[in-house]
C-alpha cells in the first residue's frame, strides 16, 4: 500500500483540533446577542454532531436554521483563534505523507470555518469536506478511497464502518474508550501522538499481504 493509494480520513473537532475554547467563546456571542441563554460550558461536553442538534437544546426549533446560520457567521470572529492543535495533530499528517498517501479531513462542520481552523494551525491536508456526520461521512470515504477514518466519537466509528475503512479512534474528545470499542472501533489509541508508530505498522502489514505468493518447487 504505498503512494497514493493510501488515503487516510481525519475527523476535525477533538481530533486534530481542540475546539472547547473557541465554540465556547462562540456561543457565549451568540448568547448575548440573541438574549437566549446557552449554558456554553455543557454545550462544549456535547461535540461531534451537527451544529443543529445542539442549538435545540436551547432555542425552537422554528428559530434554529437562522440561529445557526448566524453563528456561522460570526465563528470565524470568536472560535478561529482560541483554538489550538491537538497534540500530534501535524505529526499524524506529516506521517500520512511520510508513507506517500494523503490526508483528508472529513467533518460535520462547517466547511468553511474548518478550513479557517487548519489554515490558522497550519495543517495542510489535501482535501477537506464538511457538513457530513456519522453514517453520511461514509461518501466522502469511499469517493477518496480512504483505507483508515480517524475519529474521536462514536458517530465516526460509525461513519468508517459504513465506508468499509477501519476505524481508529482517539478518546479525546466526549465518548471514552470503552463508549468508542462498544461502538466497534477497531484501533482505540491514547492520542494523536501514537497514530504515526501505529499506520507506520500498518502499512508494513498491509504490504506484505499484498505480496505475491512464491510457488514451492514440487
Amino acid at each position: 500500500m504505498a503512494g497514493m493509494n493510501l488515503t487516510v480520513g481525519f475527523d476535525l473537532d477533538m481530533t486534530l483540533i481542540d475546539s472547547r475554547p473557541g465554540i465556547k467563546a462562540a456561543y457565549q456571542a451568540l448568547s448575548a446577542e440573541t438574549g437566549t441563554f446557552i449554558d456554553a460550558d455543557e454545550a462544549i461536553t456535547r461535540l461531534g454532531p451537527p451544529l443543529d442538534e445542539e442549538l435545540a437544546h436551547w432555542f425552537p426549533a422554528a428559530e434554529i436554521p437562522a440561529v445557526a446560520d448566524r453563528y456561522r457567521e460570526i465563528y470565524p470572529t470568536h472560535a478561529i483563534g482560541p483554538t489550538p492543535a491537538m497534540p500530534g495533530a501535524r505529526e499524524a499528517i506529516d506521517a500520512v505523507r511520510a508513507l506517500g498517501g494523503r490526508a483528508i479531513v472529513v467533518t460535520a462542520k462547517h466547511e468553511p470555518n474548518a478550513r479557517l481552523h487548519l489554515a490558522h494551525l497550519g495543517i495542510e491536508p489535501d482535501a477537506v469536506i464538511g457538513w457530513l456526520w456519522a453514517e453520511a461521512k461514509a461518501g466522502a470515504l469511499r469517493e477518496y478511497g480512504a483505507q483508515v477514518y480517524v475519529g474521536d466519537h462514536v458517530g465516526d466509528v460509525r461513519g468508517a464502518r459504513t465506508a468499509g475503512a477501519l476505524s481508529v479512534v482517539v478518546p479525546t474528545g466526549p465518548c471514552p474508550e470503552a463508549e468508542l470499542r462498544e461502538a466497534g472501533a477497531d484501533v482505540v489509541l491514547p492520542d494523536l501522538t501514537a497514530l504515526p508508530q501505529w499506520l507506520t505498522q500498518y502499512v508494513a502489514a498491509q504490504s506484505e499481504q499484498e505480496q505475491p505468493v512464491q510457488e514451492q518447487p514440487v
